[in-house]
């Protein structure tokens, strides 16, 4: 019999056993649903619901069956339903009914959100550990490359030249973003809901403070019908998740275009590509694709949580089952994708050569050229259309601006001087932009001074 079928006459068809289980997935929480027991029954015995004693011997057994998990010495019941009554079923078979006690003044609604609650709260710390060592490769990779000049794009159509380390470091703040991200939904996370019972709280006097103080947390819920069917915390984890992956999937577009033939910007370590079945000279970038393509998975995981939620009555409906599994798949696919994208940029070859040549192409020096005639009294508007005219010169007779003499140039203004030909150069037009955001070297250089402080104040929160 289960542990609710006292109001049945009959037992529950098989396939609706199947159905309506949610152990397949949802076993993944024993650790969670067993610590949050063993604080809610030291809790029974502290406020005397329960005997002290027999608080003590549940709270042993408790600690026995996780041991037993870990260790794989325990089969879960399908017919059991979920983790929460696993759990105590096999509680109860080892103690017999001092182990039908455990679920005192608690209902497996407030259950399952506590142990979500918990859950959430430590994988967000997985996740965030993750990112800090992304952010701590692009922040040395960076340091080697202050000096290496690119394109800068907009529209994919080179617009001005910047550096390696300053692309980079774009990234590394997107990262910084999302680690904070994290640190509100884990903030939101943190609040006690057990205590709400099914929906209405309980008639019994727990001390909710004294649980949530056991449990590591810094409140608790104060309304039961809100405790027991928000998942806003599952949807808010998800969402930073699914940014977390859309800045990844950018990342990886880039990587892919930079390993193609067409740009040769760097290349991928042997041990993160693969190769064609048909064509033995492939080299393809499929870690970086497959990073863009999770990323789809995520947001439909996203979704389909926000769709889940988005007309259910107050307070618990059994459709709240359906978080658990998008909850775990986003969790499951973000931990998969962090390290193996670290480790792809940690092992690439960057070719300084070619984003050099690259930066020298497509006139991304001429905003620079405008500028010096700015700085020679013409209006920007007017150094625009002459900077204009000599790119339009240069496009006429297969030149660029590093090409053209200074007689070329002053048959269109008279202003230009030597001067030009500094200004114009690769590394005048990336150490002049020296404001704090720029990509010159010295500015550069105290950004990653920035984000190494940020990196060893966060990292040691873990240590």
């Amino acid at each position: 019999m289960k542990l609710w079928g006292g109001r049945f006459s009959k037992t529950t068809n098989s396939k609706v056993d199947d159905f309506n289980s949610s152990i397949s997935f949802d076993q993944r929480l024993y650790k969670q649903d067993i610590l949050g027991s063993i604080a809610h029954v030291s809790m029974l015995g502290k406020q005397n619901i329960i005997p002290l004693e027999e608080a003590k011997i549940i709270k042993k057994e408790l600690q026995n069956i996780l041991e037993d998990i870990e260790a794989g010495k325990i089969e879960f019941d399908v017919e059991a339903e979920d983790i929460h009554m696993n759990i105590e079923k096999i509680l109860i078979s080892r103690i017999g009914d001092i182990g039908k006690k455990l679920h005192t003044g608690r209902s497996r609604n407030d259950q399952v959100a506590l142990d979500m609650r918990m859950y959430v709260k430590d994988e967000i710390i997985k996740i965030q550990s993750m990112i800090l060592n992304l952010q701590s490769v692009l922040v040395k990779l960076a340091k080697e490359h202050t000096k290496t000049i690119m394109p800068g794009y907009t529209h994919l159509q080179r617009a001005q030249p910047i550096t390696f380390s300053h692309h980079l470091m774009a990234y590394f703040e997107m990262l910084k973003r999302d680690y904070e991200r994290l640190n509100d939904v884990y903030k939101r996370t943190n609040i006690l809901p057990l205590g709400s019972g099914a929906l209405a709280a309980t008639t019994y006097p727990l001390d909710r403070y004294f649980v949530a103080k056991e449990l590591g947390f810094s409140d608790i819920t104060y309304n039961s019908l809100d405790g027991v069917s928000d998942r806003d915390f599952c949807i808010e984890l998800l969402s930073a998740i699914s940014i977390t992956m859309m800045h990844l999937s950018r990342f990886s577009e880039e990587i892919i275009l930079w390993s193609s033939h067409e740009f040769h910007f760097i290349e991928l370590d042997d041990a993160y590509s693969t190769g064609s079945s048909i064509m033995p000279q492939k080299k393809n970038p499929d870690i970086a694709e497959l990073v863009r393509g999770k990323t789809g998975r995520t947001y439909g995981d996203l979704i389909s949580l926000l769709t889940t939620m988005k007309s259910l009555p107050l307070a618990y409906n059994k459709d709240m089952q359906e978080d658990k599994e998008a909850v775990f798949d986003a969790i499951d696919t973000i931990k998969m994708c962090l390290p193996i994208f670290t480790s792809m940029i940690e092992t690439m070859t960057v070719l300084k050569d070619s984003m050099y040549n690259a930066a020298g192409g497509g006139f991304t020096n001429a905003t620079d050229a405008a500028d010096y005639l700015v700085k020679k009294g013409v209006p920007f508007r007017d150094a625009h259309a002459i900077i204009g005219k000599l790119v339009l010169y240069c496009i006429q007779n297969n030149k660029s601006l590093e090409d053209l003499t200074l007689d070329e140039y002053r048959k269109i203004s008279p202003i230009f001087d030597q001067g030009i030909f500094k200004a114009i150069s690769l590394e005048e037009c990336v150490n002049k932009r020296n404001i704090i955001g720029g990509p010159s070297e010295e500015i550069i250089l105290k950004h990653i001074e920035i984000a190494e402080k940020f990196i060893n104040e966060e990292k040691s929160l873990y240590s």
